[in-house]
């Protein structure tokens, strides 16, 4: 998929530019990709201008890494800027209380992330009023007036509901609302929220972004200005950096993004297909798959449909012998790795699902294995 390129430069397809961005300029005799900067300070004689003075506030491996995840979220645009973080939830507090006030209010999604409601708690501890509901339908229109910020999560995790994100974003800036869409399942080469009209594109670079499992991330992308500047102040105050080897094993794993996603995607739907055939799974959603209730406003705004399945089996019971019966799929949290991984979400008791929802994240194997794995763990679950 090609973007048009800017006068005077070369069109670049998505897999290039994943590969190539936030590279710095060839200097001969240095790596193509610089190794991660360990320092907690630099040196600074006179005063204190330049872009790295302190390892809190600027590190020239974040440089690299924020600069590849704009590119990626708003190609060819000037005037946006990314700011990495310690973890996604990092980056979800640091919009959300870099931008409210006590006496503000906010629309949550009320089917969104499992640790929305501990966040909840805080901000209504701050006296601000929190509304929330559900991502399908647009259901948030209902409750947006005279609020300041709203937030959005599609697709949503893990029920995978998806809304239309430029109709709302259109109606909360009517209302002088902002709006922060979290592209955590989708990633920027599934949708990119900027282009949809929204001021913030979240994520938890810890899934799919970085897609190995062993990096622990988050990022802000939005428009230089007031807000992004406040996001800017709040990681100061509060501490809330990534390490520099972490910023570097990001900006490594970014360039097999598009190959990863691709495979992810098309293994999803496969999987989807072949799930879709089995009585004993019901609830179950893709916004890839032509029948799915999100499928037609998914299709509008989505360039890939994102690597997450979910089902429900009849009992807890049968999802658990399901989980150990997987062979090429681990019992784990998170998504997006390229090893697949399921758990059964209610264990966690966090999420308003029945006993027996699976979330199930395929990797990049091959997808007729997987589909194969995933039907023979469903036969052996049945006994």
């Amino acid at each position: 998929m090609n973007d048009s390129a800017r006068d005077g430069e070369l069109p670049t397809g998505e897999g290039t530019r994943a590969v190539r961005a936030g590279l710095p300029e060839p200097v001969k005799y240095e790596p193509t990709l610089p190794g991660p900067v360990f320092a907690a300070h630099f040196h600074l004689p006179g005063e204190p201008t330049g872009p790295y003075t302190y390892g809190r506030d600027e590190n020239p491996t974040w440089t690299h890494l924020e600069r590849a995840i704009g590119e990626l979220e708003a190609p060819g645009q000037d005037g946006v800027e990314t700011l990495v973080f310690a973890s996604g939830m990092a980056a979800i507090s640091s919009v959300l209380f870099s931008q409210l006030r006590a006496g503000d209010a906010v629309v949550l999604p009320s089917d969104g992330y499992q640790a929305l409601p501990l966040v909840r708690a805080q901000l209504e501890a701050y006296g601000i009023e929190v509304r929330t509901a559900p991502t399908g339908d647009d259901a948030q229109l209902g409750v947006l007036d005279g609020a300041q910020l709203l937030w959005i999560e599609s697709p949503s995790n893990p029920g995978l509901d998806v809304c239309d994100i430029r109709r709302l974003v259109e109606a909360a800036h009517a209302r002088g609302a902002l709006v922060a869409v979290d592209n955590t399942l989708a990633t920027p080469l599934g949708q990119r929220p900027l282009e949809l009209g929204a001021d913030f594109s979240v994520a938890s670079g810890t899934k799919q972004l970085t897609g190995h499992g062993d990096v622990l991330l988050g990022c802000v992308t939005g428009r230089q200005g007031e807000p992004m500047t406040a996001v800017r102040r709040w990681r100061k105050i509060v501490g809330a950096i990534p390490g520099p080897m972490e910023a570097w094993l990001a900006h490594r794993s970014i360039a097999t993004l598009p190959l990863r996603v691709d495979r992810q995607s098309a293994s999803a739907l496969a999987v989807a297909e072949a799930l879709r055939k089995r009585p004993e799974v019901t609830g179950l959603r893709y916004p890839g798959l032509p029948d799915d209730p999100s499928h037609r406003v998914a299709a509008r705004q989505m360039r890939r449909f994102g690597c997450v399945v979910s089902f429900t089996l009849p009992t807890r019971a049968r999802a658990e012998r399901f989980l150990e019966a997987l062979r090429l799929v681990d019992d784990a949290t998170s998504f997006g790795g390229v090893r697949s991984t399921a758990e059964r979400r209610g264990r966690w008791g966090g999420d308003a699902v029945p006993e027996g929802f699976i979330r199930l994240s395929v990797g990049a194997e091959d997808p007729e294995d997987l589909v194969a794995d995933v039907l023979r763990a469903l036969e052996e679950s049945a006994r």
